[in-house]
């Protein structure tokens, strides 16, 4: 039995049920329970609080319900793995989302507590020569895009890109071909023949957990690729969305800043809901032009949002929620890894997906909607496919399920549905 834990009902208005909760909450958020802390039975709470054993019944409900506890059969009450938001009921089948490429929120995180802190400290936001901020890293994927190309310029990504940049080529016109890739990433050689052959006006590059398949480029290779930019006369656009998580990747930009546009993203590392992200650009003169058509396009980003992440760097909060995100990540990923066990997908231990292939015997869109119906969202191979036929791959990401429990639920969905298509799978 575990006492090492009482709730204080008087500092909290309403039902000593929600009462309960809340203190759980607050205790969660404050470090005075961590994750994976067991809690006192129903039973004995109720004694130390001379309350109703239902009372305590109802609140661990409500908490789990939360996302705040789990309960593990035959061993009792623990905080959760990680933060949860409660799930309105909806109307559709939806149970646990792997579309969503977002990052995992663990309880060290305490994103609640630090943004309500950060917001009150209101400090303002810096600014540094050739650095501009944007609301999120599709802004500038579609500034960028405006700035350096007009309508049917050609652009150059990895075969499989991130589905942004096609949406925003699509909208102005610009013809996006894909280069051939391996496990480490784009081929040099491959990039040279297609600089040489189509001439584009820039090369949109994920070389760092590379979204969909995780590729995350050696330094060799980054040296071999800067060196056909500079040598071609284009252009890079770096998108570094993942980079904080795999800090001794260095970004291509330091090797060739004059020719580098390189962005910067939060969401991925910290929560989608920051929407500020950075713009390194080459020179004052593109700093001038960028600046332009951030005005035009989006105005500027949220000044609180800007002061909140301004104030998250100088106070060192920035590394610490990057460091429990990253290790809630690597958690994740060897839980994912141990029950796919035996099946063919890449992955690596810092990123918040994986890259899954698809048995023969599976039709890539079949499968997609199988697990759909089964209460699973996954994202076939065609959203990410620029100029060839769409790989026999989902991406599964891992950051968007509630908590660990949750996850392992999911992936044994996805093992089942693999291994046995004609089964009839549910969540429950």
């Amino acid at each position: 039995m575990c006492m090492d834990w009482l709730p204080t009902l008087s500092e909290w208005p309403g039902p000593v049920y929600m009462r309960i909760v809340d203190a759980l909450a607050a205790d969660i958020a404050n470090g005075r329970l961590v994750r994976g802390q067991q809690l006192p039975t129903h039973r004995a709470l109720a004694r130390e609080l001379d309350i109703d054993l239902t009372t305590v019944t109802r609140a661990y409900g409500e908490a789990r319900r939360r996302g705040l506890l789990d309960a593990r059969v035959g061993q009792g009450t623990f905080v959760s793995e990680t933060t949860a938001r409660a799930t309105a009921d909806i109307p559709y089948q939806i149970k646990i989302d792997l579309s969503m490429n977002v990052p995992p929120q663990p309880v060290e995180a305490n994103l609640d507590v630090r943004i309500a802190k950060g917001l009150a400290a209101n400090v303002p936001g810096a600014s540094a020569e050739r650095v501009l901020v944007y609301p999120g890293s599709q802004a500038i994927l579609f500034n960028a895009l405006l700035s350096l190309t007009s309508p049917g310029d050609v652009v150059l990504t990895e075969a499989l890109t991130f589905p942004g940049i096609k949406a925003a080529a699509a909208k102005l016109g610009i013809r996006l071909v894909g280069v051939a890739m391996d496990g480490e990433g784009i081929l040099p050689d491959a990039l040279k023949s297609a600089c040489r052959q189509h001439q584009p006006k820039a090369v949109y590059l994920v070389p760092t957990l590379h979204n969909p398949t995780t590729a995350t480029l050696g330094p060799t290779r980054r040296k071999a690729v800067a060196d056909i930019i500079r040598n071609s006369g284009t252009l890079l656009i770096e998108d570094d969305a993942y980079g904080l998580l795999e800090p001794s990747a260095s970004p291509i930009a330091n090797l060739i800043p004059e020719r580098t546009y390189l962005a910067v993203s939060l969401s991925k590392c910290i929560a989608p809901a920051l929407r500020v992200s950075c713009l390194l650009v080459p020179d004052a003169t593109s700093e001038q032009a960028m600046r332009g058509n951030l005005q035009a396009t989006t105005q500027m980003p949220a000044p609180l949002m800007v002061a909140l992440v301004m104030q998250w760097f100088k106070s060192g909060v920035v590394d610490q929620i990057i460091a429990a995100i990253r290790n809630e990540a690597v958690g994740r990923q060897k839980l994912a890894g141990k029950i796919l066990k035996g099946l063919s997908f890449a992955a690596k231990p810092n990123g918040h997906h994986l890259w899954l292939s698809l048995p023969r015997q599976w039709n890539r869109a079949d499968f997609v909607s199988h697990v759909l119906r089964d209460g699973l969202a996954v994202v076939g191979g065609d959203a990410f496919a620029v100029d060839q036929v769409p790989p026999h791959a989902v991406r599964v990401s891992l950051g968007a399920a509630r908590n660990r429990a949750e996850l392992a639920k999911a992936m044994d969905v996805l093992a089942r549905a693999l291994k046995s298509p004609a089964a009839a799978i549910q969540i429950v």
